[in-house]
């Protein structure tokens, strides 16, 4: 249990810290003007912090900076929410008066916002593909062995494929294909509609269709895409910007990680409702050991729509990133609503 002048110099650190990048020293807390305790008071405080872990000094003559354990303190206990300014403000508040037709839109849009408004990284992952459903499935001939898929998603999504089309399937074929599709699959979440079309769907084709192995494989191919979840990055070289990423080494492994979407979604799975902050070591891909991560969901009577994810360094202004996500995901979430009614 910290005291209330532990908790104060603690606070200082944290936030002068991610202001300057640079080690800060108690000549320069006695300074501020909210704190009345002179140098000598204010090192020995430093020094029982650092025996506690929450600070760290990374070099004999320097001042302190905040540890993993440091920023969790900080984060659990002393942030102040805020930070977005009226500018800020007028730039969320014309994202959402801009007429976007397609939830991409809207999604890629929003990472892009996040990285102008943040100078980190933005991570935004569309509908979740566990709720993210077929809603409609069209097959538009070309020539006899080619035809258009259409799929409509139940957030409104709309994807045109080109399909290959097996040799001897007619347009009556082609058209019982269709109602069978859109009476088995709609409704259906596309991560089971691989398991679907082997079971329900291919028993019913092979009673009116010839080479039905063929049909389901096509199938597959052209709606498994959309079982993959959709990941919106914007501002990936932000972190290089970011002083204590000057090691060459680290930025690559870090770009490297952002360029693997398997493992952008490990740093997703397991995500509560609402805000969450992971700290440096706290996070489950190594490569990003030395970085935040804060993550909110936004979602729309109970179903979950995506989470939108800011990345950067463990000095990262908290207060306002979380205070910017908090006031984004909510108008989100009523901003994608209309295409779940």
């Amino acid at each position: 249990m910290l005291s209330e002048r532990q908790r104060m110099i603690l606070s200082a650190i944290v936030d002068d810290y991610i202001r300057s990048a640079e080690p800060v020293g108690s000549r320069s807390i006695s300074k501020r003007g909210d704190v009345s305790f002179s140098p000598a008071t204010i090192r020995n405080e430093m020094a029982d912090l650092e025996e506690l872990g929450l600070l760290e000094q990374p070099h004999t003559s320097a001042g302190r900076i905040p540890s993993i354990k440091g920023y969790r303190y900080y984060v659990d206990h002393l942030i102040r929410l805020g930070g977005i300014g009226e500018q800020d403000m007028m730039k969320i508040r014309a994202f959402f008066a801009e007429k976007m037709n397609l939830w991409e839109e809207v999604v890629g849009h929003a990472a892009t916002i996040l990285s102008q408004l943040t100078n980190y990284t933005s991570i935004v992952l569309g509908p979740e593909m566990f709720n993210t459903t077929l809603k409609h499935f069209q097959l538009v001939p070309i020539n006899e062995s080619s035809a258009v898929a259409i799929i409509v998603t139940n957030t409104g999504h709309v994807e045109h494929r080109t399909v290959s089309i097996p040799e001897g399937i007619g347009m009556d074929d082609i058209q019982k294909i269709v109602n069978l599709l859109n009476d088995k699959l709609s409704g259906v979440p596309f991560i089971k509609v691989k398991s679907v079309l082997h079971s329900e769907i291919g028993e019913e084709l092979g009673r009116f269709v010839d080479r039905c192995e063929q049909i389901l494989d096509m199938l597959e191919k052209t709606l498994a895409d959309d079982a993959e979840p959709k990941v919106f990055l914007s501002g990936a070289t932000n972190i290089m910007t970011q002083p204590e990423f000057k090691d060459v080494d680290k930025v690559k492994s870090i770009l490297d990680m952002l360029e693997e979407t398997p493992k952008l979604m490990q740093l997703f799975q397991a995500v509560p409702e609402g805000i969450q902050v992971r700290i440096g070591t706290e996070n489950p891909v190594e490569a990003i050991n030395q970085c935040s991560l804060i993550t909110a969901t936004y979602s729309y009577e109970g179903q979950s729509l995506g989470t939108i994810g800011i990345l950067g360094p463990t000095r990262m202004d908290y207060g306002k990133v979380i205070s910017l996500l908090d006031y984004l995901s909510k108008d989100m979430a009523l901003f994608m609503a209309r295409w779940y009614k």
